[in-house]
């Protein structure tokens, strides 16, 4: 069985990291470069930062506090937010990201997944997709999650995968903030759709929620969460440590 990560998630906008319920009501949460520090030495295998509102406010991603935080850490940081070029992966990239997240990028264009793949390689290409049932369908959401694309999830995920994205992350709108779980039909029906590694994000709420999550799906590669772990709800070595307990590896 592959190693399981944990990657704690920095939503950030006008250079602080915020919180919301169901994508909506941001609060203040901390200076991204404090909690990015705090979790390379808490254990955590990744993190995240996003630009939350890069794509909706149509302007580049904040470079200078990226840099920050990537000279901060010693874990692999995955960048994403108002990425719709070959020259914003490049920015990115240059600034210290290991992996860039397009999520709005792609749904504009597509072709951005393919050209950054064959620049960059497969392995650098992360789609995330917000995805929320309407109708009884699964179906993507761009700009934060306030616009209805009125596309399939699962297809547009098979297609970004066929075109280079190596790794997905699946932002459930449903459950993010709420803290009742992941969204474990949603990840089911993704990581049966494609063979890269698939990141569960939206809805833990306590350490159990990422043991069930492991559980149900054994092939899903990680899980990820923001407001658990900014807030000291779930520390990462007590939940690796529970991880370890229920037969999931985890890197410790």
């Amino acid at each position: 069985m592959i190693t399981k990560r944990i990657i704690p998630c920095l939503d950030v906008k006008n250079g602080r990291v915020v919180k919301g319920v169901n994508f909506e009501g941001v609060s203040d949460v901390s200076s991204p470069v404090e909690l990015a520090r705090f979790y390379s030495e808490s254990g955590a295998d990744e993190l995240v930062f996003y630009d939350i509102t890069a794509s909706f406010e149509g302007r580049r991603l904040f470079t200078e506090i990226l840099r920050e935080v990537a000279s901060a850490i010693f874990i692999p940081l995955t960048v994403g937010g108002g990425i719709n070029t070959t020259d914003d992966f490049d920015r990115v990239l240059k600034c210290g990201a290991d992996k860039v997240s397009v999520n709005s990028g792609a749904i504009r264009n597509p072709e951005l997944v393919r050209e950054a793949a064959k620049k960059y390689g497969d392995q650098c290409v992360v789609l995330s997709a917000d995805i929320k049932r309407v109708g009884g369908e699964f179906r993507v959401f761009s700009k934060g999650g306030r616009e209805d694309t009125g596309m399939e999830a699962i297809s547009w995920i098979k297609k970004c995968v066929g075109m280079g994205a190596g790794e997905v992350v699946v932002n459930s709108i449903d459950t993010d903030g709420v803290k009742g779980g992941f969204d474990i039909p949603m990840l089911e029906a993704v990581c049966e759709a494609v063979n890269v590694p698939v990141i569960a994000s939206g809805g833990a709420g306590c350490v159990g929620d990422f043991i069930d999550l492991f559980k149900k799906i054994p092939n899903i590669d990680a899980g990820l969460a923001a407001s658990v772990f900014h807030f000291g709800e779930i520390a990462i070595p007590d939940l690796k440590k529970e991880m370890k307990k229920n037969n999931i590896i985890a890197r410790i």
